[in-house]
């Protein structure tokens, strides 16, 4: 049986960063394959790699892609740590498995073979480091520790999409917060920012100023919150950040799915019958469906892996139900799943 380890507490591993530590060390960094690569082995370096993989982001790539929150910790015990900035923004896992590997390679061709790979990533970062287990060729890797990770694959996008729509039935007839796209995210040619995003879903619910809240917007508020199941403090960004953003990168991106949508709500029921009736209802492309699937749906093969996979509870971006996902597909042998109760939700 897989164990469920509840605790009660925060972590700052699902946001926190550090920066790279300070004591003796060779720091190799460089781009390769597209990516950016860093990468620092201590002078008392134990012969063991640990490879990092950062979470969602739709800035540019930059140099120098950060290591970690455990990297010095990581150092100062003797590990050598390395991580990639992936050439892709968004839901990079389409080429996070090349870019892993460039970033191993690279590693090799310096350092030599490390005696032992441990993968660790958060957010979008816990698909990848999924994604890596099973199918990337890092060297030998014994351990993974996905945390508040993605790791029920591009599923995550299903409720992206519902959000997504379900706002748009909310919200798309009130004066000032219609936003542009539906289930494709932000059209190409529209020059809206997330400051704007963020204003008319503040004017649909009234979320940035509660006090001020409308009788029309708790009303509309009260109904999208029934049937999402969210924190109230993860809207703006699951509708305008996720939602629209995000979404309108991974269908239209050239390199992703080519302006087709790789998901569909045609056959959701969202338990209320006028909702049922008045939303948009989408059918995903089969092919963008069969490419999205396989970039990145687990299959469980880990091979011999130990894998800890952690998540929060109130998790309003990444839902918790990640870990169910996950669990039903990777042998129990080989995970053990943690949930870290919160004492409130944190956006």
């Amino acid at each position: 049986m897989k164990r469920i380890v509840l605790a009660a507490l925060t972590v700052v591993l699902c946001v926190g960063l550090t920066s790279p530590p300070s004591q003796a060390q060779t720091v190799v960094s460089g781009r390769g394959g597209g990516a950016y690569y860093q990468i620092i082995v201590p002078d008392n370096w134990n012969g063991e790699l640990v490879i990092w993989n950062h979470g969602f982001s739709l800035k540019p790539i930059e140099p120098h892609p950060d290591l970690g929150p455990l990297v010095e910790l990581q150092v100062a015990e003797g590990y050598a740590v390395a991580a990639s900035s992936y050439r892709q923004i968004g839901w990079a896992v389409f080429k996070t498995k090349n870019d892993l590997q460039n970033l191993y390679n690279k590693f090799v061709k310096r350092f030599g073979h490390p005696n032992q790979v441990f993968v660790y990533g958060a957010s979008l970062g816990g698909i990848v480091t999924a994604a890596a287990i099973e199918k990337a060729h890092i060297g030998n890797v014994v351990g993974a520790f996905p945390f508040c990770g993605a790791v029920a694959g591009s599923r995550n996008w299903d409720g992206a999409l519902d959000f997504r729509l379900l706002y748009d039935n909310f919200c798309a007839d009130v004066p000032g917060a219609y936003i542009p796209g539906g289930a494709e995210g932000l059209p190409e040619d529209s020059d809206l920012t997330l400051e704007d995003t963020y204003g008319a879903v503040d004017t649909c619910f009234g979320l940035i100023s509660p006090p001020g809240r409308t009788q029309e917007q708790q009303e509309r508020l009260d109904g999208f919150l029934a049937i999402s199941q969210i924190p109230e403090s993860f809207i703006l960004d699951d509708i305008g950040f996720f939602g629209t953003f995000g979404m309108s990168d991974l269908v239209h991106s050239k390199t992703k799915l080519n302006g087709k949508l790789g998901t569909g709500n045609a056959s959701v029921d969202y338990g209320d019958p006028l909702v049922n009736a008045t939303i948009e209802r989408v059918e995903p492309n089969p092919g963008a469906a069969n490419r999205f699937e396989k970039n990145y749906t687990p299959t469980g093969f880990v091979g011999d892996v130990k894998i800890v996979s952690m998540h929060t509870d109130k998790d309003g971006i990444v839902l918790v139900e990640n870990q169910h996902e996950y669990a039903e597909v990777v042998p129990a042998a080989n995970l053990t799943t943690a949930i870290v109760v919160e004492g409130r939700p944190r956006s």
